[in-house]
């Protein structure tokens, strides 16, 4: 089973299991399958990863419910999560702060680590390589970020604010695209859905020009700010962000025949067939 198969749908967002600053490096201590422990030498199948974090605040990583908290030789203490079909079990903590079947937000403190924390995750019963679907959160964080909705862990941005056309709608436009997002991204991925022709030249044109402006690595690039935007860039960032968002919802029209509830009916008559021609 493939983590990217697997759409994970959370109303208040999601959230690495942990924080760490961008100049920190998150170590592993040991891997997912097969390992040698570090105490017997034995060759044994680690059903999760352990990572190097000590005494850190712990956080739920989306909209779910506490299904397991105790004891365990191997983990020692241990609360687990479950957020649609994936259980996530955060082992040797130093302390849980719910309890059975509470409920869960995406950022939400549930316990602490203690010297290090073992992380493990599986799907209707069948263990995952964790990594693999830490990597779909980030992606699914970093696609929210890239549609201009923060999501609750932190990324670098290019310290001004980025505004766009859809801004008076942002709470609706949040809550549609929490639910539907990762629809969207698999539709695209399948080929279900194809983005208009013309929101792609107009993206190409978009970076063209602004290559010839010079408004790229005017700052040392990051994760949150890639092409290392200054302020200058902030009109790119914007016309990119608005075409991305129009494309979105053009196709929640097509395909779910949803808009938002500010639009009148001439607006939604119009909005799929309208060009939207994009200059600097």
């Amino acid at each position: 089973m493939n983590t990217k198969d697997i759409l994970l749908e959370s109303a208040s967002g999601f959230m690495m299991p942990f924080e760490a600053s961008e100049e920190e490096e998150v170590q592993v201590s040991l891997g997912f399958g097969e390992q040698t422990h570090p105490m017997t030498g034995e060759r044994f199948h680690h059903r999760g990863v352990d990572f190097a974090a000590h005494d850190l605040p712990l956080f739920a990583l989306a909209t779910g419910t506490v299904v397991g908290v105790g004891t365990d030789a191997v983990h020692e203490n241990y609360i687990i999560t479950k957020y649609g079909k994936f259980e996530v079990k955060y082992g040797h903590v130093s302390e849980a702060y719910l309890t059975y079947g509470m409920p869960v937000t995406a950022g939400q403190q549930i316990a602490r680590s203690g010297n290090f924390l073992h992380f493990e995750v599986s799907c209707e019963g069948q263990v995952l390589d964790p990594m693999e679907f830490l990597a779909m959160i980030y992606g699914n964080i970093a696609q929210l970020e890239a549609m201009g909705i923060k999501g609750h862990y932190r990324l670098a941005n290019m310290g001004v604010k980025v505004q766009t056309d859809y801004d008076a709608d942002q709470e609706e436009l949040l809550q549609m695209m929490l639910r539907w997002l990762p629809v969207y991204m698999n539709d695209i991925r399948l080929g279900r859905y194809v983005p208009p022709a013309r929101m792609e030249q107009s993206l190409r044109n978009i970076f063209a020009q602004s290559a010839d402006r010079s408004y790229f690595f005017e700052t040392i690039p990051n994760y949150g700010n890639p092409l290392g935007l200054s302020s200058r860039g902030a009109p790119l960032a914007s016309k990119v962000q608005n075409l991305l968002i129009g494309d979105f919802l053009n196709y929640m029209a097509l395909r779910h025949d949803t808009y938002l509830s500010t639009w009148g009916d001439d607006v939604k008559k119009n909005f799929v067939s309208r060009q939207q021609p994009t200059a600097m």
